[in-house]
């Protein structure tokens, strides 16, 4: 009855709703990274993310020039970078993966957050912290017009990759503290070990004066390691995997994919 019930939904959603395939040709060839995706592959996460656009709201700030225009394409790309997190999961995962994202806002530039952190001896440090973007628990993700405008290339550097990892993170706590729900198959042990030995180098390079493997944002926090370690994994997945070959395969099987494997232009 529940297969029934969902295969009627889906029908339902491609009568009123038809897919644009014109429009996610277009995305595609807009973006590095959606261009490299396998044929295949590409099909799913189109059908996928123009779900996504239609269940999720992509606002705009009321400061951000009134003749930027996001039209379809543009409103596919957005959502596919972000279901490119989920594409290697089941719908049912996919859709409770991102159950706490109804938002997604728009703003006209970077913007300042006043930010306390204890250190590991007990002392409290304020900052102010520039961000490209920001999520919380139950709020929207909100990134910044000109961070979202250079995300999409093979760079490693992604805004909407980093700020839905953080949803996916804040999945089992109310922040993000660089630990998401993990699958049956994949022991937490194994996860803090990956995560720490790369918490650690990154420390040590920085103590050093020595540039970061990776964005050296992922040694700001263990929730910043992982989105950053996000981003670069599908963004430049060549980089994390001669950097931290074992996080890469880590994040890998929890992804269910290997990016490595896309980096071939799309066919004719």
């Amino acid at each position: 009855m529940l297969e029934r019930l969902k295969r009627w939904r889906a029908a339902r959603f491609e009568a009123r709703h038809p897919f644009p395939a014109a429009e996610w040709h277009e995305a595609r060839a807009r973006l590095p990274l959606l261009a490299a995706l396998p044929d295949e592959a590409a099909e799913r996460l189109g059908h996928r993310a123009w779900h996504f656009a239609h269940a999720k709201r992509l606002s705009r700030h009321p400061e951000l020039d009134a003749s930027i225009d996001f039209d379809v394409p543009a409103r596919l790309a957005i959502a596919a970078q972000g279901c490119l997190l989920t594409l290697g999961w089941d719908e049912a995962t996919h859709r409770e993966a991102f159950a706490g994202l109804h938002e997604i806002l728009i703003v006209p530039d970077a913007f300042h957050r006043r930010v306390e952190e204890m250190d590991e001896f007990g002392v409290m440090h304020e900052y102010d912290d520039e961000r490209a973007g920001e999520t919380s628990h139950q709020g929207p993700v909100v990134v910044a017009y000109p961070d979202l405008m250079a995300s999409g290339a093979l760079d490693g550097f992604n805004v909407v990759i980093h700020e839905l990892a953080h949803k996916l993170d804040m999945a089992n706590s109310l922040d993000a503290d660089g630990f998401p729900p993990l699958p049956a198959d994949m022991a937490a042990r194994d996860w803090h070990r990956v995560f720490t030995a790369v918490w650690d180098d990154l420390q040590a390079h920085l103590a050093r004066g020595e540039a970061t493997p990776i964005d050296d944002y992922a040694a700001s926090h263990p929730g910043e390691c992982f989105a950053v370690s996000c981003e670069t994994f599908f963004a430049a997945p060549e980089a994390l995997d001669a950097a931290y070959p074992e996080l890469y395969a880590l994040l890998g099987r929890y992804f269910r994919l290997d990016p490595l494997s896309w980096r071939s232009p799309p066919s004719a």
